[in-house]
């Protein structure tokens, strides 16, 4: 009997103390719900962004301006895309023009005369005569040769030649030029033959800079060289093709893609034409991750990996919102724009410097902002925030509740025993 009075005395004090720790444990919910500030979070909410953005810290600060993207701030970011390298291939003929003289060329220019001609020459001369210096019976008639000093064509595309004048020989073939010397000169000379060669080529050639091994200028021949023959030429780029970015300057407009692009999609290495600029760059391109993001990473810096990575694509290499913690109306693209894009905006720019801080605001609960955000480009060193959901620290202090409660059973448990 007494021994049954002290389990009852026992239990009863069990309960009290568990009725005790739930009241207390109430208490602290119901502090935790009214600052939910104290729950530790990994991003700022969509709400703490929108305050912070018209708060006086932001006006003192970078002043940054905060924007939804809408059609035609899509439509804005979407032009500082720069074309790719194959949009700058506008030639349907593909007529190799890598054997036409251009301005700055050195021709070799050789005139064979039949007997006593304009350009004879003795020891140039084939004649009618054996080995030995004795006359060969029926042999055919002395025929000369001349080798004209090298002639290099001026910035007007012209050439000057004796018994012949100037002429102009720019975008002409070396075949051509010669037949045009050859028809000058049969009135002056017993049929001539005229060859024509490019000693120095400098019309048909390539400058190659950057991170090459051989950078300088390459030499186009017949074989039509597409733009990673040009730089196999060079020596090759010093860094993986993935990192090192080409860039090609035609005729005032500029393309640009990686070397790894030129080497897996054979439509985007073009062949070069005289006069391509390409320059090779490293640039390991990266962007930033943090908040609430769907794939556990090692590291947040995450690398382009293609030559144009939409905001889409990068949404996606890092899995997205998480699920149980994010906020997909408030993932936030946050990047400095330079002074044409602000310009645009209507962002201001301060006094000597050439780019302000702006963040786009992207809801991705809505299906229309997946088609925006693959119009957007990337850029180097951005930055993607996904912001915590406002009932995430709801979820946090449930958890944290549920935990002061099981140690509350636990305690009555161990108590009544």
């Amino acid at each position: 009997m007494i021994r049954f009075s002290s389990c009852r005395k026992a239990f009863a004090h069990n309960v009290r103390a568990s009725a005790l720790l739930f009241r207390g444990t109430t208490g602290l919910a119901a502090l935790l719900l009214a600052s939910c500030t104290w729950v530790p979070r990994s991003s700022p909410t969509q709400k703490q962004v929108h305050q912070y953005t018209k708060s006086s810290a932001n006006t003192t600060a970078l002043h940054y301006r905060l924007f939804p993207v809408t059609p035609e701030i899509a439509d804005i970011l979407a032009s500082q895309v720069r074309p790719l390298i194959s949009t700058l291939d506008k030639s349907n003929l593909r007529v190799s023009l890598n054997d036409h003289i251009g301005a700055g060329d050195i021709l070799g220019i050789t005139i064979f005369e039949l007997g006593n001609g304009l350009f004879s020459s003795s020891d140039r001369s084939v004649s009618g005569t054996s080995s030995n210096g004795e006359s060969v019976i029926g042999a055919a008639p002395r025929i000369s040769s001349q080798n004209l000093p090298p002639t290099q064509v001026e910035g007007d595309g012209t050439i000057m030649v004796p018994y012949v004048g100037r002429m102009n020989v720019l975008g002409k073939t070396p075949s051509q030029v010669a037949m045009i010397i050859q028809n000058h000169l049969k009135d002056k000379s017993q049929d001539p033959q005229v060859m024509v060669r490019i000693q120095n080529d400098i019309g048909n050639t390539v400058i190659v800079s950057g991170e090459i091994l051989r950078p300088g200028r390459v030499v186009l021949s017949l074989a039509n060289e597409h733009l990673s023959d040009v730089i196999a030429i060079a020596g090759g780029a010093k860094y993986p093709p993935k990192d090192s970015q080409v860039e090609l300057v035609r005729q005032g407009k500029i393309g640009a893609t990686d070397l790894a692009t030129l080497e897996d999609h054979p439509e985007e290495d073009i062949r070069a034409d005289p006069g391509d600029r390409i320059r090779v760059i490293y640039q390991p391109r990266t962007f930033t991750a943090f908040g609430a993001v769907g794939q556990t990473q090692q590291r947040n810096e995450v690398q382009f990996g293609t030559a144009n990575l939409s905001l889409a694509g990068a949404i996606a290499r890092i899995g997205g919102p998480a699920d149980n913690r994010a906020d997909g109306n408030a993932v936030y693209l946050i990047r400095y724009e330079d002074a044409e894009i602000c310009r645009r905006l209507g962002v201001p720019i301060k006094e000597g410097e050439h780019s302000a801080p702006v963040i786009y605001e992207i809801d991705m609960l809505n299906p229309t902002q997946y088609f925006l955000a693959q119009k957007i480009p990337m850029k180097d060193h951005d930055a993607i925030l996904i912001a915590d959901a406002a009932t995430d620290a709801i979820y946090k202090i449930d958890m944290l509740i549920g935990t002061f409660m099981g140690q509350a059973a636990t305690i009555g448990l161990y108590g009544v025993r």
